[in-house]
């Protein structure tokens, strides 16, 4: 998805990079495990369950005990008639299709619905791409692309991403060199949001170039 960009005054001295970024691991739901005798965290184990009555539909999508593998089959639909199932869904059913499972398994908040405690995981992939500039820029403008929900905090990706401590983020942010766009507080502590930009101030940092250089590439 590309954005469009308010040009800065100094565009000729702004890199401006797009970071799409892609959970890795789907949350997990904390479910009553029937053979454990209490609480254990549930895994999505990829395969989904349909069943037929007459023309009404029944769809789950099945998890598994992370300790003893017991299974919890998580409602997508219940006695839906056929006619009122979106066609691509119902193919993705039968097919078992990884990409459509992967989505409502994000689904963070269909989860909700079914238990009030979820454990998340922050750890995602990053895909980065030049919309303008160079690294030889005093400025560095980040623009987020985050269709998934995920729990993984501003300060964390960008310590990650450009080797930048977060004692260091939090000084940038203090000092009027880092901003967040939309603005909020305690912006650096909260989870990453699609269509959100980080713009950095680098024109009085010796490291410059290498920290373009590294929202350019990976690590």
């Amino acid at each position: 998805m590309d954005f469009q960009l308010e040009e800065p005054d100094d565009m000729s001295h702004t890199l401006t990079v797009q970071w799409t970024i892609t959970p890795v691991t789907a949350p997990r739901p904390f479910l009553a495990c029937s053979r454990c005798g209490g609480h254990r965290p549930f895994t999505c184990s990829g395969k989904t369950r349909l069943n037929a009555n007459g023309r009404r539909l029944d769809a789950w999508l099945i998890y598994r005990c992370a300790a003893c593998e017991d299974t919890w089959n998580r409602p997508i639909f219940e006695r839906r008639n056929v006619a009122n199932v979106d066609p691509e869904a119902l193919a993705a059913l039968q097919g078992n299709d990884p990409g459509w499972i992967r989505q409502v398994a994000f689904d963070i908040e269909g989860l909700r619905q079914c238990t009030d405690r979820i454990e998340e995981f922050a750890d995602c992939h990053v895909e980065r791409r030049v919309m303008s500039g160079t690294t030889a820029c005093t400025r560095l403008d980040i623009v987020l692309v985050a269709a998934q929900v995920s729990s993984l905090r501003v300060d964390r990706l960008l310590s990650t991403e450009l080797a930048v401590s977060r004692a260091r983020l939090t000084r940038f942010e203090a000092g009027g060199l880092l901003t967040l766009v939309p603005e909020a507080r305690k912006g650096l502590q909260r989870p990453i949001r699609h269509g959100s930009r980080i713009v950095l101030d680098l024109s009085a940092q010796d490291d410059r170039a290498e920290i373009a250089a590294r929202a350019l590439l990976a690590s």
